[in-house]
């Protein structure tokens, strides 16, 4: 039987605490949209579009286009036909079909989701036994001045952007930065897709290096996306030519790219971020089919996207890595931007 829905949606914007600093470039302010599926009992459900065009997903206008030409009432027909062409779209929709609560439409307490509601629920997804969570620092020499922190609120596993600087400075960071963190540490690398053959190489040789040398306790997990997207073979013989793991992340952006890398014969790591990946229940079963090793990771949705995609991390995971949700320290809280946004809809 087809379900209906009465559908609502609101565009926000979200600032960034300090700018975010890539190789892609600096990000300071989030975009989205916020959905809402009311059924034909009065059970809510919620949703969030949070694209990252550079990234692979469709742009911010391109979702918001799709939302105004909906009808006020809508099915699942309509939601699970959304094109591949809108992964964050699909990631929303079944999301907020996904999401329903109980009670009635008028009963706020069974209904309206909250910051506080949300947290509570990602905190019992991520329970010690469930998922670990994965911090991610600054680039360039910011990082020195932050992990300590970090390892305070209970981090234990970092990620570090690099392809940022010039590599010559970036290496001499990173060589302090190794013999800084704390012991037993795990540090993952992500170049963004941003290093040259050449400077990829180097990277992995002084990595393996540092895992020859016994007496450093710092674990370096594995590179993130060296090489560009269009450069696949390369970073496919890369992965066969030294010790350090390579994770796969631009490349795999959509479940469209995801099949396409594993037939091509990646069998490393996968980096999956679900907010922009496409559909949940296709993504659920080509993760159960093919038994891959995955990393889930933010896009820096809010809370009810972020709900949603650490459900699919603690439901998928098949090695027990960190997920990389740890990015709260980016945003302010999330109380009075979130009320002031619902309160309108």
């Amino acid at each position: 039987m087809t379900n209906g829905y009465r559908f609502e949606f609101r565009p926000y914007q979200r600032r960034f605490v300090r700018t975010l600093t890539t190789n892609h470039g600096t990000w300071d302010i989030r975009e989205g949209i916020i959905l809402r599926l009311t059924d034909e009992s009065g059970k809510i459900g919620w949703g969030e579009i949070a694209p990252i065009s550079w990234f692979g997903s469709e742009t911010l206008e391109q979702a918001l286009d799709f939302c105004r030409q909906l009808p006020r009432e809508i099915t699942d027909e309509i939601i699970f036909s959304i094109p591949d062409e809108l992964p964050a779209c699909q990631f929303g929709f079944e999301s907020a079909c996904e999401m329903g609560s109980g009670g009635d439409e008028g009963d706020e307490g069974d209904n309206f989701i909250t910051p506080h509601s949300c947290r509570d629920a990602i905190n019992r997804v991520s329970t010690p036994n469930s998922l670990f969570f994965s911090a991610l620092l600054p680039a360039g020499e910011a990082a020195l001045n932050q992990w300590e922190t970090l390892w305070q609120q209970g981090y234990r596993t970092f990620k570090w952007k690099i392809g940022v600087y010039a590599i010559a400075d970036e290496l001499e960071i990173f060589d302090s930065l190794i013999h800084t963190l704390a012991d037993f540490t795990k540090l993952r690398l992500d170049a963004n897709g941003g290093l040259t053959y050449e400077e990829a190489n180097l990277w992995l040789r002084t990595c393996d290096n540092l895992k020859a040398n016994a007496e450093l306790a710092v674990e370096i997990e594995f590179i993130e996306q060296p090489l560009p997207v269009e450069q696949f073979q390369q970073m496919l013989e890369l992965s066969l030519s030294y010790q350090t793991a390579i994770a796969i992340d631009e490349s795999v952006a959509t479940l469209k790219q995801l099949a396409a890398c594993h037939q091509q014969g990646w069998r490393g790591i996968f980096v999956i971020k679900p907010g922009i990946i496409g559909s949940p229940s296709r993504l659920r079963k080509f993760c159960h089919h093919h038994k891959i090793d995955t990393v889930f990771s933010s896009v820096f949705e809010n809370a009810i996207g972020r709900l949603a995609a650490l459900q699919l991390a603690a439901e998928l995971s098949q090695n027990n890595r960190a997920v990389g949700f740890g990015i709260d320290h980016f945003f302010e809280q999330e109380e009075t931007w979130f009320q002031s946004l619902w309160n309108d809809l």
